[in-house]
């Protein structure tokens, strides 16, 4: 992860008067069965997503907000890299997708008994907002009903 002092100039002037939302932490919750039980799904934050399936994300003022769901049988290095940020530095996950979007160790966990099964889809969205207000309000309690829906127990969040 890049210092802030890595950035150019020209990035780092703007997030230096930039008016930071404080976000008050999320109470945490237990699991409710042994992760050896547990249904589990991947939400990353490399707005990734299918060429010639889905909309590729959009760079609109604020930062997009939607979502996109994988379903659990995507081959990772198929997807293309939405995520806007200049200062998120692609070599990586372009090299391997399951940097941003670990599903072939998830698929790898599940066959080792470590986790009981994976869902059935995963959520990607664009981790790069400067209002994420929209997200918050709209997006997020549709991925939250989806999780739901799909039995899901667990979540892991993957941050870019």
């Amino acid at each position: 992860m890049a210092d802030f002092s890595d950035l150019p100039l020209a990035m780092r002037l703007p997030l230096a008067v930039y008016p930071w939302r404080r976000v008050d932490p999320v109470p945490w919750v237990p699991g409710s069965k042994p992760l050896t039980h547990a249904r589990v799904a991947l939400i990353t934050s490399a707005a990734l997503y299918r060429p010639g399936i889905d909309a590729p994300f959009e760079e609109v003022r604020g930062g997009d907000s939607s979502m996109r769901w994988l379903p659990d049988d995507v081959v990772p290095h198929t997807l293309a890299v939405g995520h806007p940020s200049h200062a998120f530095d692609r070599t990586p996950v372009d090299r391997d997708r399951n940097i941003a979007f670990p599903l072939d160790r998830l698929h790898e966990m599940v066959a080792q008994c470590v986790v009981g099964s994976a869902a059935s889809r995963h959520v990607s969205f664009n981790g790069s907002m400067t209002a994420p207000g929209r997200f918050l309000r709209h997006t997020a309690p549709g991925i939250a009903a989806g999780l739901i829906q799909d039995r899901v127990d667990t979540a892991i969040l993957v941050p870019i």
